[in-house]
Protein backbone atom coordinates (compact mmCIF):
# COMPACT_ATOMS: atom_id res chain seq x y z
CA UNK A 1 0.00 0.00 0.00
CA UNK A 2 1.30 3.57 -0.66
CA UNK A 3 -0.31 7.02 0.64
CA UNK A 4 0.59 9.89 -1.24
CA UNK A 5 -0.26 13.55 -0.51
CA UNK A 6 0.33 15.94 -2.93
CA UNK A 7 1.03 19.90 -1.67
CA UNK A 8 1.76 23.18 -3.33
CA UNK A 9 -1.58 24.28 -4.81
CA UNK A 10 -2.46 27.73 -5.04
CA UNK A 11 -3.78 30.60 -7.42
CA UNK A 12 -1.35 32.51 -9.01
CA UNK A 13 -1.14 34.71 -12.25
CA UNK A 14 -0.41 33.33 -15.81
CA UNK A 15 3.63 33.77 -16.33
CA UNK A 16 4.07 32.57 -12.48
CA UNK A 17 5.62 29.39 -10.72
CA UNK A 18 4.68 27.14 -8.29
CA UNK A 19 6.10 23.83 -7.06
CA UNK A 20 3.93 20.62 -6.36
CA UNK A 21 4.91 18.47 -4.58
CA UNK A 22 3.71 14.61 -3.64
CA UNK A 23 4.92 12.88 -0.44
CA UNK A 24 4.86 9.40 -0.21
CA UNK A 25 4.77 6.54 2.37
CA UNK A 26 4.60 3.18 2.71
CA UNK A 27 5.69 0.89 -0.19
CA UNK A 28 8.97 1.39 -1.79
CA UNK A 29 9.13 5.08 -3.28
CA UNK A 30 12.22 4.84 -4.79
CA UNK A 31 11.60 1.36 -6.86
CA UNK A 32 8.02 3.11 -7.88
CA UNK A 33 8.12 5.55 -11.25
CA UNK A 34 5.92 8.45 -10.57
CA UNK A 35 3.50 10.78 -12.90
CA UNK A 36 1.40 13.93 -12.33
CA UNK A 37 -2.09 13.80 -14.31
CA UNK A 38 -4.18 17.05 -14.03
CA UNK A 39 -8.07 17.34 -14.39
CA UNK A 40 -9.56 20.65 -15.67
CA UNK A 41 -13.29 20.73 -14.98
CA UNK A 42 -15.58 18.97 -17.06
CA UNK A 43 -12.49 17.40 -18.79
CA UNK A 44 -10.69 14.52 -18.60
CA UNK A 45 -7.73 13.41 -16.50
CA UNK A 46 -4.71 14.08 -18.19
CA UNK A 47 -1.17 12.99 -18.44
CA UNK A 48 1.71 15.70 -17.54
CA UNK A 49 4.44 13.85 -16.78
CA UNK A 50 6.16 11.11 -15.70
CA UNK A 51 9.63 10.03 -14.28
CA UNK A 52 11.52 6.81 -13.43
CA UNK A 53 12.63 4.98 -10.01
CA UNK A 54 15.81 6.36 -10.27
CA UNK A 55 14.83 9.66 -11.75
CA UNK A 56 17.17 9.18 -14.71
CA UNK A 57 14.35 9.43 -17.23
CA UNK A 58 11.69 11.87 -17.61
CA UNK A 59 8.62 12.23 -20.34
CA UNK A 60 6.01 15.35 -20.56
CA UNK A 61 2.98 16.14 -22.54
CA UNK A 62 4.00 18.23 -25.47
CA UNK A 63 2.07 21.03 -23.73
CA UNK A 64 4.32 21.53 -20.98
CA UNK A 65 7.42 20.96 -22.32
CA UNK A 66 10.00 23.28 -21.19
CA UNK A 67 7.76 24.82 -18.82
CA UNK A 68 7.33 22.07 -16.52
CA UNK A 69 10.09 19.89 -14.89
CA UNK A 70 9.25 16.42 -12.68
CA UNK A 71 12.12 15.61 -10.29
CA UNK A 72 12.44 13.33 -7.22
CA UNK A 73 13.90 12.97 -4.06
CA UNK A 74 14.16 9.39 -2.69
CA UNK A 75 15.57 10.25 0.44
CA UNK A 76 12.85 11.86 1.22
CA UNK A 77 10.09 9.68 -0.35
CA UNK A 78 8.99 13.04 -2.71
CA UNK A 79 8.57 13.78 -6.30
CA UNK A 80 8.46 17.54 -7.68
CA UNK A 81 6.96 19.30 -10.59
CA UNK A 82 7.92 22.61 -11.08
CA UNK A 83 5.77 24.99 -13.07
CA UNK A 84 6.97 27.75 -14.84
CA UNK A 85 5.36 30.50 -17.41
CA UNK A 86 2.21 28.69 -16.03
CA UNK A 87 -1.09 29.88 -18.07
CA UNK A 88 -4.82 29.95 -17.79
CA UNK A 89 -5.04 26.71 -19.55
CA UNK A 90 -2.94 24.98 -17.02
CA UNK A 91 -5.64 25.39 -14.28
CA UNK A 92 -7.03 22.02 -12.92
CA UNK A 93 -7.10 19.84 -10.29
CA UNK A 94 -3.33 17.90 -10.31
CA UNK A 95 -2.78 14.42 -8.74
CA UNK A 96 0.35 12.45 -8.41
CA UNK A 97 0.29 8.93 -8.89
CA UNK A 98 2.38 5.77 -8.83
CA UNK A 99 3.49 2.78 -10.76
CA UNK A 100 5.36 -0.32 -9.26
CA UNK A 101 7.09 -0.95 -12.39
CA UNK A 102 10.09 1.29 -11.45
CA UNK A 103 11.28 1.70 -15.41
CA UNK A 104 7.90 2.70 -16.64
CA UNK A 105 7.39 5.71 -18.37
CA UNK A 106 3.58 5.74 -18.88
CA UNK A 107 0.95 8.05 -19.98
CA UNK A 108 -2.14 5.86 -19.37
CA UNK A 109 -3.28 6.48 -15.74
CA UNK A 110 -4.92 2.66 -16.01
CA UNK A 111 -1.42 1.75 -15.16
CA UNK A 112 -1.08 3.55 -12.13
CA UNK A 113 -2.09 1.69 -8.58
CA UNK A 114 -2.09 4.65 -6.45
CA UNK A 115 -3.08 8.43 -6.31
CA UNK A 116 -3.18 11.26 -4.23
CA UNK A 117 -5.86 13.20 -3.36
CA UNK A 118 -5.18 15.99 -5.62
CA UNK A 119 -4.43 19.25 -5.33
CA UNK A 120 -6.04 22.93 -7.06
CA UNK A 121 -3.90 24.76 -9.52
CA UNK A 122 -5.58 28.23 -10.29
CA UNK A 123 -3.93 30.17 -13.27
CA UNK A 124 -5.51 34.09 -13.49
CA UNK A 125 -4.73 35.42 -16.67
Amino acid sequence: QVQLVESGGGLVQAGGSLRLSCAASGRAFSQQSMAWFRQAPDKEREFVGAITSSGGRTSYVDSVKGRFTISRDNAKNTVYLQMNSLKSEDTAVYYCAANPLPFSINRNSANYDYWGQGTQVTVSS
